[in-house]
């Protein structure tokens, strides 16, 4: 489990094709407080250490994880959002974020707000998952609060923190993000639809 509350910037040094899966190496600061298995999520994106040296260590993602999310447009040096699995008995200073993605969305537009950023995000609404005005979302990992929640759009509001510490600074129109839906949410809905 995490929380959505970014940590780190990874850098990725290598991608390595094996089969259908794909070795992601990663420079982090981080890095030395790892462990072989260790969860760490990447752009929101549960992945277990498979492998640690000096500041890289490398993960793997399979055929199924690389359909589902964005990990397969990264490029060498890019940067990735980082995050480890939360404690029990911390704080939960963002929301409760799995890991799991759901589906990925395409920046629609970004608008600059004197001191704030407006990003917009278009979904494919055939996979029945939806926002709620106000309710939490995960966007490469960064919890979120939505705004302007539509049937397959929504908004959300970046502070310059954030905008400074994730990889929201590098985004631009059309690029795709993973998103994780509110679990809690997720929970209701499948609720519903077996009470129907």
């Amino acid at each position: 489990m995490f929380t959505g509350i970014i940590e780190d910037l990874g850098i990725i040094t290598n991608l390595k094709q094996d089969h259908d899966n794909l070795h992601i190496t990663v420079k982090s600061n981080i890095t030395a407080e790892l462990k072989i298995d260790q969860s760490v999520a990447h752009n929101g994106v549960c992945l277990t250490v498979t492998a640690l040296e000096n500041s890289h260590y490398t993960v793997t993602a399979i055929r199924e994880t690389l359909l589902k999310t964005n990990l397969d447009t990264l490029n060498v040096n890019d940067e990735v959002n980082l995050e480890r699995a939360m404690k029990l008995g911390d704080r939960l200073d963002g929301h409760i974020v799995q890991g799991h993605v759901d589906q990925t969305a395409v920046c629609k537009s970004i608008e600059f707000q004197n001191g704030s950023w407006l990003f917009t995000f278009e979904y494919d609404p055939s996979l029945n998952n939806m926002t709620i005005e106000k309710g939490s979302i995960t966007v490469n990992g960064v919890s979120l609060t939505v705004v302007n929640s539509k049937k397959n759009e929504f908004s959300v509001a970046i502070i310059p923190y954030t905008y400074e510490h994730t990889t929201f600074k590098s985004l631009k129109e059309h690029t795709v993000v993973n998103l994780e839906f509110d679990v809690l949410g997720k929970y209701i809905k499948r609720l519903y639809e077996l009470k129907n």
